[in-house]
């Protein structure tokens, strides 16, 4: 993991919905809570344009966060992010505590590759559907990816692609997969329109 991610908060101790609109409305400001570990849960607030800057990159969703809080550092991941409705920036952020040593839940992206160049789409004109986004994994701190990539070269026409064929980072697992659920990631289909066309060409010809 390349890239490190710092974040300032402050401990607070005004709770309540309320207080969190004041937060909101007068201190530019988004309440959180930081749980876990063996530590109590801790109220906090974080500058809303900061935290809004550091969600702008993707790796921060699966990246362990340097978050200091009243000056005491704390290692973190984001668990939940509660959003506008309407103007989509964060109301109220949860984060889970990361402990060295102890293995972790967390959800990331994947990237796929070779999308264009896939057997499926070159050779046969097929178009990439996607089931999935990101999935959840399970892995020691030092372990986590900032994203897990999913190789499309070799994939051909009418095939899916399940987790279990995902190749994983060397002490990464997959939640789904450890729970027997082998989740579709994505398939190679012929586009929808071309074969309601071919369809439409065959009914033709038949009259």
């Amino acid at each position: 993991m390349s890239n490190e991610f710092n974040l300032n908060a402050e401990a607070r101790s005004d709770l309540g919905k309320g207080a969190s609109r004041r937060l909101r409305r007068n201190a530019a400001l988004v309440p959180a809570v930081i749980y876990g570990g063996d530590k109590a849960p801790v109220s906090i607030s974080l500058v809303a344009k900061d935290f809004a800057k550091l969600l702008e990159n993707e790796a921060a969703f699966s990246h362990v966060l340097n978050l200091s809080v009243d000056g005491k550092a704390e290692n973190v991941l984001i668990k939940a992010l509660q959003r506008h409705p309407a103007k989509g920036f964060v109301l109220h952020a949860d984060f889970v505590r990361v402990v060295a040593g102890q293995k972790l839940t967390a959800h990331v992206p994947l990237h796929f590759i070779n999308e264009g160049t896939a057997v499926g789409v070159k050779q046969s004109g097929g178009e990439i559907l996607h089931s999935l986004s990101e999935v959840e994994v399970s892995c020691l701190p030092k372990d986590l990816p900032e994203f897990i990539e999913v190789d499309f070269a070799k994939v051909e026409l009418d095939q899916t692609v399940h987790l279990s064929d995902i190749k994983l980072p060397k002490g990464v697992e997959l939640v789904a997969l450890a729970h027997g659920s082998d989740l579709p990631v994505a398939s190679i289909h012929m586009p929808r329109i071309r074969v309601e066309d071919e369809s439409s060409e065959g009914e033709g010809t038949a009259e």
